[in-house]
């Protein structure tokens, strides 16, 4: 980081010393019973918390249980005691904590019925299918966490970095859809998490490496060693090939939305009080479903699948729906 951007943003007067942030962060340092106590005692209240917030799509208890959750503390650990190249226990205790949430998200998913549909939970579907921009997001907050941890006069807003970089909710989304034996749901939400783990390390090593100390600390803390260079790199291609892949495929999916979306109500222009109400495109399966509202019988199908060539791919089943409770199946573009 370039002197003056650190100046700037770390200024000299309001940084915090090597050992306050080792205080902080570091769960094997100090008074390690009484740390280690609170920590896993509002981990897991927060993780039933959040759980309960998941399973009643309460937005505000899920924001309750991101304030109280103390999981960034030891991930901030993580990447402090990589810019010490020191090891600090930190990655284990993440790893505990993590099978904890998600154990406790997996015991919550035995309370849901069996026919229950996790997509039409908010709090559900809103972390299993992050983007690009999720990440983006994430990185920005990563560094206003590790800043506000270096400097005194900032720490107000770490309540709002933990609200704008969730950790405990996607781990007991993982729990509940691994419960339901929903694997990509489950599988997504976890990358959600791992891409919010990977950005608030990065960030906590940019800032944390950036700091002034004395001669003695800066030798001590130095560069990261290469080998923690490369987890990064590794745990970002993990991240970043998946959140690409969804991001690119949520773009077509919206692409082929709006094309089918104009594709019906061209069908449906010569049939008076007719109207199209949705236009759903199922991620997983590929599959459109077109949700109409007809006064009559809907018209003829093919003429739906002749408006759709050449604006979807062809092989995409095509459903439509009607608000009496009729189903078609359309058939596929293209056959």
């Amino acid at each position: 980081m370039p002197l003056r951007v650190r100046t700037l943003v770390l200024p000299a007067s309001q940084r915090r010393s090597l050992k306050e942030l080792t205080q902080e962060l570091d769960l094997s340092f100090g008074d390690t019973r009484s740390k280690r106590s609170a920590f896993w005692t509002m981990l897991t209240l927060s993780s039933v918390i959040a759980a309960g917030g998941v399973l009643t799509d309460s937005t505000a208890t899920v924001i309750g249980a991101m304030i109280i959750a103390p999981l960034s503390t030891p991930i901030m650990g993580i990447a402090l005691g990589s810019v010490q190249r020191r090891r600090t226990g930190s990655a284990k205790v993440v790893l505990a904590a993590c099978t904890l949430v998600v154990l406790v998200g997996l015991v919550f998913s035995l309370a849901l019925p069996a026919n229950y549909d996790l997509l039409s939970n908010s709090q559900i579907a809103s972390r299993t299918s992050p983007g690009l921009m999720d990440l983006i997001a994430a990185l920005a907050t990563g560094f206003a966490g590790a800043v506000a941890l270096a400097r005194r006069d900032v720490a107000a807003v770490l309540p709002g970095v933990a609200i704008a970089i969730s950790l405990v909710p996607p781990l007991v989304v993982t729990g509940v859809c691994a419960g339901r034996l929903s694997g990509w749901l489950a599988l997504g939400a976890l990358v959600l998490f791992v891409s919010n783990l990977f950005a608030l390390v990065f960030g906590g090593m940019v800032v944390f490496a950036a700091l002034s100390y004395d001669t003695q600390e800066e030798a001590a803390a130095g560069r990261p060693a290469r080998r923690t260079f490369a987890a990064m790199v590794v745990l970002f291609v993990v991240v970043f090939v998946p959140l690409a892949a969804n991001t690119a495929l949520t773009l077509l999916i919206n692409t082929w939305t709006a094309r089918t979306k104009t594709a019906a109500e061209e069908w449906l222009a010569d049939t008076p009080g007719a109207s199209v109400t949705s236009v759903d495109v199922a991620s997983r399966t590929i599959q459109v479903h077109v949700r109409v509202r007809v006064p009559g019988d809907i018209p003829p199908t093919q003429g739906l699948l002749d408006r759709l060539q050449g604006q979807v791919p062809d092989g995409v089943p095509i459903v439509v729906d009607t608000m009496r409770g009729q189903r078609f199946d359309v058939g596929s573009v293209g056959n």
